[in-house]
């Protein structure tokens, strides 16, 4: 048996996230289905982020093993040829036995995109959070600073997580200006909670229309309640950029 390493670029618009659900159609199993046509062989794939329903990935990860003969470096062109136009396989190689896409992963990095003006994009819509109102992106940035760093991140969790321990370590956050319409927020972290990103996105654009400060962000954050912090932004804004080995 050998272990294929995949990196995945799909649009998640169509599809309840990333993991096998018994009565939605996911990215998980569309892969897997794939990979049976292929093969012939019942396989599990194993993904670096459990991308939610309606997110992208430009840089997931995956894993899977397999007795088949088709040249590790050429099952990305296998698999495409099977696959549906709007999930695509960049690149696959052979790794060790031990390569495990989820529990490998060192950090994740996520970009969300808003496009702000008056009239919602029409041609970008399943990827810009349209939002009409002027953003004040320097304070945005101010207040990104303060979730640099390790801290419990509990009030930017959903609840229903069954999750633990909420203390995550982010590397980076920034949000970065495309003129002239386009907003992106930029993350780098060792892990992130359930919508966690997107929680963080909603309160960012709250401290943006001045609606809180943006010294609220360390309040939130300390507080470790979910009531505390903004709305949950989107899920089509955000997209699974890069995983890190």
């Amino acid at each position: 048996m050998r272990n294929i390493k995949l990196v995945l670029e799909y649009d998640g618009t169509n599809y309840a996230g990333w993991q096998r659900q018994k009565n939605a159609l996911t990215i998980q199993q569309v892969v897997e289905e794939a990979l049976y046509k292929l093969t012939g062989e019942k396989i599990t794939v194993v993904g670096a982020g459990r991308t939610d329903s309606g997110v992208h990935a430009r840089g997931q990860v995956a894993n899977f093993f397999t007795a088949s003969r088709i040249p590790a470096e050429r099952f990305c062109y296998a698999l495409n040829s099977a696959l549906p136009y709007d999930i695509r396989a960049l690149e696959s190689q052979e790794v060790s036995h031990e390569f495990h896409a989820r529990y490998w992963a060192k950090a994740k990095r996520y970009r969300y995109s808003i496009c702000v003006r008056p009239h919602a994009p029409a041609i970008a819509r399943n990827y810009y959070y349209h939002v009409p109102d002027v953003l004040d992106v320097d304070a945005m940035n101010a207040a990104a600073q303060y979730i640099i760093g390790t801290h419990d991140f509990k009030a930017f969790q959903s609840a229903g997580s069954s999750v633990r321990n909420t203390v995550r370590t982010v590397y980076q956050a920034r949000w970065i200006w495309e003129p002239p319409f386009y907003l992106h927020f930029e993350i780098k972290g060792n892990g992130f909670l359930y919508n966690m990103v997107r929680i963080l996105v909603g309160t960012f654009i709250e401290i943006g229309r001045h609606r809180m400060p943006e010294s609220d962000m360390k309040r939130i954050l300390e507080s470790r309640d979910r009531d505390e912090a903004g709305p949950t932004a989107p899920a089509h804004g955000l997209c699974l950029e890069e995983v890190y080995y």
